[in-house]
C-alpha cells in the first residue's frame, strides 16, 4: 500500500450522479485498508455512511489524500482549504469540462487502485494571492487557483484602471475589467475572454482585459514570479468587484490598489499514469485527433 492510508472524501451537493460515486467509492475503499473521513457537507448527502466526518476546514488534519466527486467548480473550493497543508487531491468527473477531474465515472476502481498502489504523478499547481492596502499595510483578501477578476460586479459599466508589473507602469486601460489567471486558469473563464492556453507546467501569468475600449489591447503573459497591481481610477460612481476563482471577495472603492502575486505553497494535483494535459485538450475543447492510426 503508498503512502495514503487517510482518504477524504468530498462531493458537489445537488447532482445524483455524486451520490452514487460516492456509495460506490465507499464500497471499494471499504475492502482496502485505509480510513475513510467525509467531510461534513458531503456526509449530509450520503445516508448512514457509517464513516468518520469532519469539517471541511479541518481537512488537512484529517488525511493525507482527498478525493473529489464533481467538476472543477467542486476542486477549487477544495483548493483552497487544503493547498497551504499540502495535502494532494485527486478528482472524479460530475461535471461538464473537467480539466482538474480528470477521472470518469466508471473507472473509478481501476484508477483509484492505481494511485492506492504507487502509480501515480503529481502536478504542482501555483495559486494566486490577492491584497489590498488598508491603513498603510497589506490586508489578503484571498486565493485562487485558475483566476483573480477585476469585474464591474452587477451593473454594466466601464472600469478605469492602471496596470502595473513588478513596479512597472503597463498601461491605463477602460474597459469591463481585467483577469488574472494562472496556467491552470488559462482554460477557464480566460479562454473564454480570448487568453492563451498555457501548459500547467509553466511559471507564468496571463493578463487578459475584459472587452476593453480599444483595438489594440491584447493579452499579456508574465512571469509568474511578478507581483501584478491595479490601481483602480479614483471615480467615486464606480463600485467594481473582485472576485476569487468566481467567488466575490471584495467591492473595489474608488483608488484602491489591488496586489496580486503567487502562493507561496501550491496544489498537489494527483493524476492516474498516463494522463497528458493535450489528451485533455483533445477530449474537452475538442481537438483533432490524429490522422493516421497508431498501434499502441
Amino acid at each position: 500500500m503508498a503512502e495514503f492510508n487517510r482518504i477524504g472524501l468530498v462531493g458537489r451537493p445537488g447532482h445524483a450522479g455524486v451520490v452514487a460515486t460516492l456509495q460506490r467509492l465507499l464500497v471499494f475503499l471499504g475492502s482496502k485498508e485505509v480510513s475513510i473521513v467525509i467531510d461534513d457537507v458531503t456526509a449530509g448527502l450520503i445516508d448512514g455512511h457509517g464513516q468518520k466526518e469532519c469539517k471541511r476546514d479541518d481537512l488537512s488534519d484529517c488525511c493525507d489524500l482527498v478525493i473529489v466527486v464533481g467538476g472543477d467548480g467542486s476542486m477549487l473550493t477544495v483548493a483552497k482549504f487544503i493547498a497551504s497543508d499540502q495535502i494532494p487531491v485527486i478528482g472524479i468527473n460530475r461535471g461538464k469540462l473537467g480539466f482538474l477531474t480528470d477521472i470518469l465515472p466508471d473507472e473509478i476502481e481501476a484508477k483509484i487502485e492505481e494511485v492506492l498502489s504507487g502509480q501515480y504523478t503529481i502536478e504542482s499547481r501555483f495559486l494566486l494571492d490577492v491584497e489590498t492596502n488598508e491603513a498603510g499595510s497589506r490586508k489578503k483578501l484571498g486565493s485562487a487557483l485558475n483566476d483573480v477578476v477585476l469585474h464591474p460586479g452587477k451593473a454594466a459599466q466601464m472600469i478605469e484602471f492602471e496596470l502595473y508589473v513588478d513596479g512597472k507602469f503597463v498601461y491605463s486601460q477602460e474597459s469591463d475589467g481585467l483577469i488574472v489567471a494562472t496556467p491552470t486558469g488559462s482554460t477557464a473563464y480566460s479562454l473564454s475572454a480570448g487568453g492563451p492556453i498555457m501548459h500547467p507546467d509553466l511559471n507564468a501569468i496571463v493578463l487578459v482585459p475584459m472587452y476593453p475600449h480599444s483595438l489594440n489591447s491584447r493579452p499579456i503573459v508574465v512571469d509568474g514570479d511578478s507581483e501584478i497591481r491595479i490601481v483602480v481610477a479614483a471615480k467615486e460612481t464606480l463600485l467594481p468587484q473582485l472576485s476569487c476563482d468566481g467567488e466575490v471577495k471584495y467591492t473595489v472603492s474608488a483608488g484602491d490598489e489591488i496586489f496580486v502575486s503567487k502562493k507561496r505553497v501550491p496544489l498537489r494535483l494527483v493524476h492516474p499514469p498516463e494522463h497528458s494535459f493535450y489528451q485533455a485538450c483533445r477530449s474537452k475543447l475538442g481537438w483533432g485527433s490524429r490522422l493516421v492510426k497508431v498501434d499502441d
